[in-house]
């Protein structure tokens, strides 16, 4: 989508793989941390009219994995586990709004708490643990 959400002072990130091809990803400082956006089209959509949950689950792994590396002073991390709740639908046309908090963090894991809501009404939330890898791991595999 080309769209740029009528608020302001969200700025939109480039991104390849899955997030580049659901997004584009909005992001914008709030206080003392960072929130992701995605506004959603038809193609964010189930059969039953709302956000599938993949969708849901995607920017809350990408929301979650964006505050943890700003956290860590940009080092790598790789999502562990994320369970998710879905607590209310989002409709197409809307602005799904994320942010995470840090709940604990040992010296190769965070823990974090992930939250997505549309005009302040919860829509998901997760726990979400992620392991911090080290600054030599190559995370794209070269070709050949």
């Amino acid at each position: 989508m080309s769209d740029t959400p009528a608020t302001g002072d969200w700025r939109e990130m480039k991104f390849g793989g899955l997030i580049g091809r659901i997004g584009p990803l909005l992001a914008r400082r709030h206080g003392d941390t960072w929130h992701y956006g995605l506004r959603t089209g038809d193609e964010h959509g189930n059969p039953i009219g709302v956000i599938h949950g993949g969708t849901l689950m995607t920017l809350l792994d990408q929301t979650a994995t964006l505050v943890a590396i700003w956290l860590t002073g940009e080092k790598a991390v790789m999502t562990v586990q994320l369970d998710t709740r879905f607590l209310a639908p989002a409709k197409v046309g809307e602005l799904i709004e994320g942010e995470a908090r840090l709940r604990h963090r040992t010296q190769s894991m965070l823990f974090l708490d992930a939250a997505l809501s549309v005009d302040g009404r919860p829509v998901a939330d997760a726990s979400v643990i992620m392991k911090i890898l080290p600054r030599s791991t190559k995370l794209v595999p070269k070709d050949g």
